[in-house]
């Protein structure tokens, strides 16, 4: 946890200093060791959040590329009563989740149905494999920025894990090839995944403003009309194959009787 209260001020972890969190109000101590990122540490009891995990450099960067007061805030679970903690919430009321480790299929659609409108920020570089898998079949790709592609055999770029789900995923390349390597990519119904890459300005800068959930939305709705126009075409080739083959057969059975005669 990055933040904690001391006199209703949310103040970042230093050494010594105690605090409160402003979830559950149950003390804190700050951690300041040399191994992990300096942070704050519920005393004598698990993290209130069970969602919560290590944060790293990587994610307080990107953190730290919004207003403080969208960074973690603290989100009460109604039906269940547990506290869960966004990485950021927009003043426009969408998610933005940074993920650096592996996360359980179960947690991770359990987020996204808390959630609701969110989008995932996954850390590219955190695998050698995954990054060099990416950087080996990048020179196959032509995208141009902010250009929607099909990319047939996703898995051949991104990992499988994150290629199926509704909900957006950006894969952070970073300091590798420039800040170019940022794509934002768009599961489907089909046999191929959308892609769009975009820049690091420009995904925070229209986060900020709101319209990055516009363009989500709007993305979703052209990936539904792509889905549903491939679908009755598929449909279309397959009825069309279907009476070829049923024109086929009745010609070969009308001639098998004419021969018969």
């Amino acid at each position: 946890m990055q933040f904690a209260l001391i006199d209703q001020t949310r103040i970042e972890a230093k050494p010594g200093l105690k605090g409160t969190c402003p979830g559950c109000g149950e003390p804190v101590i700050a951690k300041c060791g040399t191994q992990r990122i300096h942070h704050w540490s519920h005393t004598g009891k698990r993290e209130c959040d069970s969602w919560w995990e290590p944060e790293t450099e990587w994610h307080r960067a990107w953190k730290n590329k919004f207003p403080v007061e969208w960074q973690e805030t603290f989100m009460p679970d109604k039906r269940t009563g547990e506290i869960h903690i966004a990485d950021i919430r927009t003043a426009h009321g969408l998610v933005i989740e940074f993920q650096h480790s592996p996360i359980d299929p179960n947690e991770r659609n359990a987020r996204q149905s808390f959630y609701g409108n969110m989008v995932w920020v996954v850390d590219g570089m955190r695998l050698k494999s995954d990054h060099q898998r990416f950087f080996k079949n990048k020179s196959q790709l032509f995208p141009e920025i902010g250009k929607p592609f099909n990319l047939h055999r996703p898995e051949d770029y991104f990992p499988a894990g994150w290629l199926k789900g509704f909900i957006p995923v950006i894969f952070d390349f970073r300091s590798v090839d420039g800040p170019e390597d940022f794509y934002c990519l768009f599961a489907t119904r089909l046999s191929y995944a959308i892609v769009t890459r975009i820049t690091r300005d420009w995904f925070v800068q229209i986060a900020a403003n709101g319209e990055l959930l516009r363009w989500f939305l709007h993305m979703a709705k052209e990936i539904t009309n792509i889905e549903q126009q491939t679908l009755r075409q598929v449909a279309m080739q397959r009825q069309r194959q279907a009476n070829n083959d049923f024109n086929r057969a009745s010609r070969m059975l009308r001639y098998g009787k004419a021969r018969r005669r």
